[in-house]
């Protein structure tokens, strides 16, 4: 597997984290050639400053971690945070809406994000370890039909995170139309690689660099 880090979003995404480690983050993504930085969006404004000029795409969130703000809210917060330079989206879906069986409200919302990207990469997070295996697929279709760019296993902050098998039902669900990118939990280099031959095609850590030395060690 040549050059991992292209497919690595590096991720800080605690309630806790302070300018410092922004700035950390960015120098780390762009001295390892990340894919993107994942920050909370009240640091995208300070990513568009110290990234200015590099490779690196800038990415938030959306509705996160819960994903149940209204609908009009995540477009309004997509809206702003496009203008404000994020350039990648991540967001959450109603989890109880999708649980209810209320599929178009889980597609309006999903619609309304990609309008307000403005063409940039919407990813949609349907939090996989709260789901049964058929709403992962009616999830992931969901997904594909209403434009986005990915599917995305995990928040994170749940009470699991991507497993390679619910990266298997995503890609199964979708195909190769899409990406699906795997967070949660993925900590080390075997971790990064169970999931990319499970059919990730993104994944999410805050452990990249870490990965990324263990990989240099042993290819």
């Amino acid at each position: 597997m040549k050059n991992i880090s292209r497919i690595i979003d590096h991720t800080l995404l605690r309630q806790d984290v302070q300018e410092v480690e922004i700035q950390n983050v960015c120098i780390e993504a762009v001295k390892h050639k990340f894919f993107s930085v994942f920050i909370n969006p009240v640091y995208v404004p300070l990513a568009v400053s110290l990234l200015n000029g590099s490779d690196v795409k800038i990415g938030t969130t959306i509705g996160f971690p819960l994903g149940t703000d209204p609908v009009e809210m995540k477009y309004a917060q997509s809206c702003f945070l496009i203008h404000k330079g994020a350039q990648e989206l991540d967001m959450v879906i109603n989890i109880g809406a999708l649980k209810d069986g209320n599929n178009k409200i889980v597609e309006e919302e999903v619609c309304q994000v990609v309008l307000a990207a403005e063409g940039n990469c919407v990813k949609v997070i349907i939090e996989t370890c709260l789901l049964t295996d058929e709403e992962k697929l009616i999830a992931s279709q969901i997904a594909e039909n209403s434009g986005a760019n990915f599917v995305k296993t995990s928040t994170g902050f749940s009470h699991g995170g991507a497993t390679a098998n619910d990266v298997k039902i995503i890609r199964e669900a979708i195909g190769e139309k899409m990406g699906v990118k795997a967070s949660g939990g993925i900590k080390t280099y075997s971790d990064f690689n169970k999931m990319v031959k499970a059919g990730a095609s993104r994944i999410g850590t805050s452990s990249s660099v870490k990965i990324i030395d263990e990989y240099n060690r042993t290819n």
